[in-house]
């Protein structure tokens, strides 16, 4: 029989506030992160954009500096220090973070891009200035290993340390893959989440190619809904087996109840049916929830026509007549997607909504729109719920679908 897994710490950097109850205290009370911002491309781009962008406010790499008493911030991409400073965090959090934790410890982390804002600037260099030298740490700031090289050699980690990347549901396969370390006996402990930082001048750029971008706000499920907003930060968590969390007197947050995963295998942006519907199966099968009273799903819900369609079918289609019992909360529309950390952040904030029994508001909500309906979704006001078990939905472009479980 496979020992539970809990939840000992959590850290959160997003727009909603440099903590992690910062960004619940935010999203509990419907307040937003997201704000129009400016993205200069410089003297050799094509010139400033605005967009409405979920950008992290507020000094983290002060913050962290502060944190570690030391200074860190120049050797690192933005990715990597929203990443260190969530993990530091949750390990304190935790009550790990004074200590190194060995070969029993494991840390996963997921990520869509890696250091875009340096990667940017060296190209910036050679080719708009005609420089001939980039910056020396130019590679060890722009690999997508970045942000779980910077935790593991903080907090000496000397077990398995790996990157997941797998577009926007790189966290969530980052918290199954810590969990089946533990579960396969590789690992008492693993630090796991996700961080992004492609919120740049180009990167911006390159999501309005795709056309998926809202000019105005992130409305999941909403009528009038136009596309996702664009965020940046990390989230990580603490998983733990329960005896080893229990024989040290930890505080545990949450339950770890499991995951489903699947792959569409069909098209890069447009989503089958059959591959969400798979994820939340899988999960809630492995979780023994599937036929729960209420199950508090927080959806991918990225406010584009066809994500939410697709979801709230997923979610019918899975639940049947039953789907509209379980509350439906979809925090990107306060945080912007996060893209690779995004499942991570949602998770963390549906970890704290189970501790609280209150359910975040959807923002930016014009009104029912007759292909998301059948759902009990979360408007208006933060909303008081009863359900002890939650599905935390990530569904990426190439059709990389991935839902976790948690349990109050």
């Amino acid at each position: 029989m496979i020992e539970p897994i809990v939840v000992t710490g959590v850290g959160c950097v997003s727009a909603l506030g440099l903590t992690a109850d910062e960004c619940w205290a935010a999203a509990r009370d419907g307040q937003t992160g997201i704000r129009v911002t400016e993205f200069d491309t410089g003297p050799n781009g094509p010139g400033a954009r605005s967009y409405p962008a979920g950008m992290v406010r507020g000094d983290a790499t002060a913050a962290l500096e502060a944190a570690l008493g030391r200074r860190i911030g120049g050797s690192l991409d933005p990715f990597a220090i929203f990443a260190l400073k969530a993990a530091h965090e949750a390990l304190s959090q935790a009550g790990l973070s004074s200590q190194r934790l060995g070969d029993r410890a494991a840390c996963v982390m997921g990520n869509g891009i890696g250091g875009l804002a340096t990667l940017e600037k060296a190209y910036e260099r050679l080719f708009g200035l005609k420089a001939t030298k980039v910056h020396p740490l130019t590679i060890p700031r722009v690999m997508v290993s970045a942000p779980v090289s910077s935790v593991a050699m903080e907090f000496g980690i000397t077990g398995p340390v790996f990157t997941t990347s797998s577009a926007c549901a790189s966290a969530a396969h980052a918290v199954a893959q810590g969990a089946a370390l533990i579960a396969g006996g590789l690992a008492d402990v693993a630090v796991v989440g996700g961080s992004e930082a492609m919120a740049t001048p180009g990167g911006m750029r390159s999501w309005e190619g795709l056309q998926a971008m809202s000019e105005t706000a992130c409305r999941p499920f909403s009528k009038d809904r136009d596309g996702m907003v664009i965020g940046e930060g990390a989230a990580a968590i603490v998983l733990e087996r329960a005896s080893r969390a229990e024989a040290r007197g930890a505080r545990v947050l949450a339950r770890y109840l499991g995951a489903g995963m699947s792959s569409d295998a069909f098209h890069w942006t447009q989503p089958t049916l059959e591959g969400p519907i798979s994820a939340m199966r899988q999960a809630c099968e492995a979780a023994g929830i599937l036929e729960a009273d209420e199950i508090l799903i927080s959806a991918h819900g990225t406010g584009t026509p066809l994500n939410d369609k697709n979801e709230a079918a997923a979610i019918r289609g899975l639940f049947g007549a039953r789907a509209a019992a379980h509350p439906v909360i979809a925090t990107k529309s306060a945080h912007g997607h996060v893209i690779g950390a995004t499942a991570a952040v949602q998770a963390i904030l549906t970890i704290k909504a189970l501790e609280a029994r209150v359910a975040p508001p959807i923002l930016g909500y014009l009104g029912p729109d007759e292909e998301c309906g059948g759902l009990a979704l979360v408007v208006g006001e933060r909303r008081p719920i009863k359900a002890t078990s939650a599905l935390v939905n990530a569904f990426a472009f190439g059709g990389l679908n991935c839902s976790l479980a948690f349990g109050a």
